[in-house]
């Protein structure tokens, strides 16, 4: 049974005020992913202010504990991505970037300011919780391998993490909607670079060369049988290749081409799939025309895969905040990555959506110029966090 009301978890006018504050700063001043130093200071700035205890984690993680007053119960952890994309900002926004060609075209900076509010609101009722509540601020989600370094520094350890949440603010999604979904929410995202070696000739003489360009044209071919029929169509895919570079002259039979593109699967086992096939028809189609091929596989993030209980935990307590109306039931997962994929491995795990979308204002995607979102959505996110928490940590749940 649950031992607190919802009105526990609202938000206050004054710390709404706060956060939205918070979260202006952090907009103003974004960093890339694992240069976010001033960003892991002005986290620990306000941390300091409510007098709550951090560890450094690395160069610019932070990690909270909040240890519940009733004793040992479930260990939970939550998580906010910290850093900023390499994008020039071009909201005219007051408080827009002053770190030029850098902005939070992410919500990053939303996803912050949510996990502090999340922060002050479990360290007021820390006394009334069994358990503990891990509050992550993590560095370099748009870079390779960030989540998997605080994995290895210990973040889901001494003591170990039962389960963990995350949420993403989503443009696809009505302001204030949370979106849900049992399995597959995100794809992996990987990374090839193959470099196709012919011989070079005169165009005249076509036949005395080995076209490099030819071959690499019938590799994104193959590519494309690979995804489209060597794929269950209700398995999605993506090979995409966004960069191929070779040749000197309109006259002139490449000797050398380079490809360069990425993998997204939303299966493990299909992840796996793609990797091996890409790489073994790569070879065998360019050793049969007489090339040789040279494949560089790099593995990224894994796909977010949901569990059915904490999705589940998700899901009542956004419908017990703001009713039935507000669940959205994901039907397709996306196809764009987040490295909580690592986290969602090692423990039972729920990533969701928060809705920004707005009608009656222009509502750009994700990583665009001018991404921007209604600063009301911070104290739901805010709610929605601490009342999951809630739920799992209290005596007798």
């Amino acid at each position: 049974m649950n031992n607190f009301g919802k009105e526990t978890v609202k938000v206050s006018q004054e710390l709404s005020n706060e956060l939205i504050q918070i979260r202006r700063h952090l907009h103003q001043h974004p960093e890339l992913s694992f240069l976010e130093h001033e960003t892991a200071g002005y986290i620990q700035s306000c941390l300091e202010k409510w007098e709550i205890p951090y560890q450094q984690v690395g160069d610019t993680g932070i990690v909270v504990d909040i240890i519940g007053g009733k004793g040992e119960g479930t260990h939970i952890a939550v998580r906010a991505d910290i850093d900023a994309l390499p994008i020039e900002e071009k909201t005219g926004l007051p408080f827009a970037s002053v770190n030029s060609g850098v902005m939070h075209a992410c919500g990053h900076d939303g996803h912050t300011a949510i996990l502090l509010g999340t922060v002050y609101q479990l360290d007021k009722l820390k006394e009334q919780l069994t358990g503990r509540v891990r509050c992550i601020f993590q560095p370099g989600e748009e870079a390779d391998g960030a989540a998997e370094q605080m994995i290895q520094q210990g973040v889901l350890e001494n003591p170990g993490v039962d389960e963990m949440y995350a949420l993403h603010l989503w443009p696809h999604l009505p302001h204030g909607t949370i979106g849900v979904k049992y399995g597959g929410i995100t794809a992996s995202c990987d990374n090839f670079h193959i470099i196709v070696e012919g011989k070079g000739g005169h165009s005249a003489r076509p036949h005395q060369a080995i076209d490099a360009i030819a071959i690499s044209a019938q590799l994104i071919q193959t590519f494309s049988f690979l995804a489209n029929k060597e794929t269950n169509p209700v398995d999605p895919v993506v090979i995409h290749v966004g960069k191929i570079q070779g040749g000197v002259a309109s006259n002139v039979v490449a000797d050398k081409v380079t490809l360069e593109g990425t993998t997204r699967a939303v299966s493990p086992d299909t992840r796996r799939r793609i990797k091996d096939r890409l790489i073994q028809l790569t070879e065998s189609v360019v050793a049969s025309f007489g090339a040789k091929a040279k494949v560089i596989y790099t593995d990224g993030h894994p796909p977010v895969i949901n569990n059915d209980e904490t999705t589940k935990a998700v899901e009542e307590a956004a419908r017990e905040l703001y009713g039935e109306q507000v669940v959205c039931q994901l039907k397709d997962p996306s196809m764009g990555a987040d490295d909580f994929g690592a986290f969602a491995e090692k423990v039972p795990s729920s990533y969701f959506r928060l809705g920004i979308r707005q009608e009656e204002t222009a509502c750009y995607d994700l990583h665009h110029p001018q991404f921007q979102f209604d600063e009301r959505i911070i104290p739901i996110g805010v709610e929605v966090f601490t009342w999951i928490v809630l739920r799992r940590l209290q005596k007798g749940v």
